[in-house]
């Protein structure tokens, strides 16, 4: 490890409700149980779960959460101060938060005299009685409360006497830790630091001191580590980063910075290797691409397209890399292109085949055709999936997973929603023939489905794979409408995440070819999976 000194970093995720509030995220109450036991397994000590006075999915989903056997993972109830002008005892917000049976709660406040003043519209004593008597309240019902102070940066900016007081009214009312929040995103490292110092220097040293950072300035991660410097030791935001506006501070990103790089305390040190892994599913529960150039956890954190920095890294790794990608789980990748050279390809052949000769006739087979398909518009540095199948096929001798033997397609203006399309596939599985029909929104959607329907009776574990990007390319544009295209798939299984593809001037056969290789890597993922776990097997056909 680099750095010295260890000291306990505290995390709370918020996922699941700051998460929650981002564009295009929609959990089910499934979904938030699910990420729950993901982040368990990983080690985070806290978990902010959502607000069970916002919503009646919320209190549902918190009485079930209290049936789950967690390891490592506290759950947050959230909610606000009580309102204005109220006794806490009579506040439906504060009786939800006691409902949801959590040892611990957030309630966040107003600590910026504009907010107390313009939003609010009260006084400012009022909302000093507001802050202190809902922590008094929840902490004499036996919560442990965390005192979220809302717009602190800025108050504190605006008017220093006054936010002190606020977190002052949270301490006086029983809270056991304070939390300084960016709402707006706006503040920067230097100003962090000096910020948090400061609210180190005036709270209790029992105290716990954390903060909560917006992305809004690109600044939320690089903040949170300024504020950990200066003395904060509970740090929020999100596995993944994304959030309300432009995300919070991303919390697999902030992991192995704080851990690996400075030797803070954060997660069993055991359990950094499950970072990939964590990221890779919870992008798949929430239905997201996990964004390809994440820190650590992405799939170019590692990879290497230029030929120096390929040969670079293949002679000596630190040359071009800052960790061993193995540490939190990735992946070296050398991205298969007319960049990469003889060279590069081979390391990628090895990876799947070790025992591969340089020179051998096969190698030079699968260099040959990796040429001749990106003259006609492939382009394997995005597909691993599509190369590591094209390798396979090349040398291998084992009977394809299925095969078609047609597909039609009948594509007409829809007298009822999501049924633009209709289309019937029919495959070979060993001696058996198998023929679907299915309806969609539209041609490409119709085919996924008569697909996976004619292939799930063989190989119920497709019921676990989904796609989650469709992108198409054209490749040259004066040719208009006759134009070639590149479709690429970008898929889950729940444990990968994988992109194939199909080059074609029909749109639909492009799609077919990117579609059934992404079905054919994910039954191969699963049985590397169940060979390596034999006692599993029987839970997919694979003869």
């Amino acid at each position: 490890m680099e750095g010295s000194g260890v000291r306990q970093i505290d995390l709370l995720d918020s996922t699941l409700r700051d998460g929650a509030q981002s564009g295009g995220i929609a959990f089910s109450v499934e979904d938030k149980l699910q990420i729950v036991e993901i982040l368990d397994s990983l080690g985070i000590p806290f978990l902010e779960a959502g607000n069970p006075g916002s919503n009646p999915k919320d209190l549902e989903f918190f009485r079930k959460a209290a049936h789950l056997q967690l390891r490592h993972t506290r759950l947050v109830a959230f909610g606000s101060t009580v309102r204005k002008g109220e006794d806490p005892m009579a506040d439906s917000g504060l009786r939800a938060l006691l409902e949801a049976g959590t040892e611990y709660c957030s309630v966040f406040g107003k600590s910026s005299l504009l907010h107390v003043e313009k939003i609010l519209q009260t006084t400012p004593e009022e909302n000093l009685r507001m802050i202190r008597e809902t922590c008094r309240y929840l902490a004499g019902c036996g919560r442990k409360v965390l005192f979220d102070a809302e717009h602190f940066f800025d108050g504190y900016q605006q008017n220093a006497q006054y936010a002190l007081q606020t977190v002052d009214a949270a301490v006086d009312g029983g809270a056991c830790g304070v939390v300084l929040c960016d709402t707006n995103g706006g503040q920067f490292p230097q100003a962090v630091a000096a910020v948090t110092a400061a609210l180190r220097d005036h709270l209790p040293e029992n105290l716990s001191l954390g903060v909560h950072f917006h992305n809004d300035c690109g600044l939320a991660v690089a903040n949170t580590m300024a504020a950990v410097d200066a003395g904060a030791d509970h740090v929020q935001g999100t596995y993944l980063g994304f959030g309300e506006r432009c995300g919070n501070a991303d919390l697999s990103t902030l992991i192995p910075n704080l851990q690996y790089k400075q030797a803070y305390a954060c997660i069993p040190p055991e359990n950094l290797v499950l970072l990939h892994a964590a990221a890779v599913k919870l992008a798949s529960v929430a239905n997201i691409k996990l964004p390809a150039g994440a820190p650590y956890v992405g799939s170019n954190a590692f990879r290497h397209k230029a030929g120096m920095h390929a040969d670079g890294v293949m002679k000596l790794s630190c040359s071009f890399e800052h960790i061993d990608p193995e540490i939190v789980g990735n992946q070296r990748r050398f991205p298969a292109s007319e960049m990469s050279g003889r060279k590069v390809v081979f390391q990628k052949i090895r990876a799947i085949y070790p025992d591969a000769a340089f020179d051998s006739q096969e190698t030079a087979e699968v260099l040959r055709t990796i040429k001749q398909m990106e003259r006609d518009g492939y382009q394997f540095e995005d597909c691993d999936a599509s190369f590591e199948l094209l390798v396979r096929r090349r040398m291998e001798h084992c009977p394809p997973f299925f095969e078609l033997i047609n597909y039609n397609i009948l594509s007409a203006k829809p007298s009822e929603p999501d049924c633009g399309a209709r289309a019937t596939v029919k495959v070979r599985v060993g001696n058996q023939v198998q023929l679907m029909a299915a309806e969609g929104n539209g041609p490409v959607h119709a085919l996924d489905q008569a697909l996976r329907a004619a292939l799930e009776v063989f190989y119920p574990v497709l019921a676990q794979a989904h796609l989650i990007d469709y992108k198409v390319r054209v490749l040259d544009a004066q040719e208009a409408t006759a134009a070639k295209v590149r479709v690429l798939i970008t898929s889950t299984d729940g444990d990968h995440i994988f992109t194939t593809m199909g080059v074609s001037g029909d749109v639909v056969e492009a799609s077919w070819a990117a579609l059934s290789d992404s079905i054919a890597y994910a039954l191969l993922k699963w049985q590397q999976k169940t060979r390596n776990a034999p006692q599993n097997r029987r839970n997919a056909k694979w003869e």
